[in-house]
């Protein structure tokens, strides 16, 4: 009794450190936050407790609602295109052929690369009259393709789901590639045994066990596409006017704008935005496994 009491206290000393973690980085942080989002503080002066002011103006807003849209049709976009685009680089990258790994690297490569940096080095190649795309097209007498992409709505928006989709292509292909190298090779050979080769092979053993692989990157893909930030400030800046502004790039105008307490509830609104599709994700997937 003493040896599986000294064993509960142990256990629960080891899980302290974490607990402390997760109390200081997640748990004070959200309790302040929402707190913070029932006032009109200005980030200087003396917080007030508004109730839910903040929440009905934001309701009330339409440009805040405009970019509820935008980020919601960026995600539309941007998730199931990475997970397309990952899942079939990583089937590619799974095969044997010369200059495997060189390949790799090439598609993992943007990645690695700071998404600010990358929306910069977009915006100098997508210019008007001077970007290195038009410059291209003019050399072979098609100039008069070139438009200004970044100047309206629709091409800016698929600008952004393109570049964001090729940026991180690369680091959902690994997690798809990491699930296709755990499936053992004799269940291949049992299914052409049995007559399932090429889509039947892919649709009955392939797609079944990459669940796992597939339930992260859809996670992670949702989570970055709704929360997107640094390549939309780069590219457009929420420009032409407010059209491609994102509710992170929302946020962050609202609170360097003496707003605090507002853009503070406008967080806790974009979390719940983030969580709902989140955990209906997890319940579709976890069915599917």
């Amino acid at each position: 009794m003493n040896r599986k009491r000294k064993n509960i206290g142990g256990h629960i000393f080891m899980a302290v450190p974490a607990f402390l973690l997760f109390t200081v980085f997640f748990l004070y942080p959200l309790v302040k936050g929402l707190g913070m989002s029932l006032t009109n503080w200005d980030g200087i002066g003396q917080a007030k407790f508004i109730g839910l002011q903040n929440f009905r103006s934001f309701f009330s807003d339409k440009r805040a609602m405009s970019d509820i849209r935008t980020t919601l049709l960026f995600a539309l976009g941007s998730a199931p295109l990475l997970n397309i685009a990952g899942l079939a680089y990583a089937l590619l990258m799974n095969g044997s052929f010369r200059g495997k790994s060189a390949a790799r690297m090439f598609i993992y490569m943007p990645a690695i690369i700071s998404p600010l940096i990358m929306g910069y080095i977009w915006y100098l190649l997508l210019q008007p009259g001077r970007g290195f795309l038009f410059h291209l097209l003019d050399k072979v007498g098609k100039g008069e393709w070139y438009g200004n992409w970044l100047g309206s709505y629709g091409t800016a928006m698929l600008v952004l789901v393109l570049v964001n989709v090729w940026q991180y292509a690369g680091m959902t292909m690994v997690i798809y590639l990491a699930g296709l190298q755990s499936i053992p090779s004799e269940l291949y050979e049992a299914g052409k045994m049995d007559g399932a080769s090429g889509v039947a092979a892919f649709r009955y053993i392939t797609l079944p066990l990459l669940g796992p692989s597939i339930r992260i990157n859809i996670i992670t893909n949702i989570i970055g596409s709704l929360s997107v930030f640094d390549v939309v400030m780069s590219l457009t800046a929420g420009g032409p006017g407010y059209q491609t502004e994102t509710l992170s790039i929302y946020i962050m105008r609202m609170c360097y704008g003496s707003k605090t307490g507002y853009s503070t509830a406008v967080a806790v609104i974009m979390f719940f935005i983030i969580l709902i599709p989140v955990l209906a994700a997890l319940k579709l997937t976890g069915e599917k496994e």
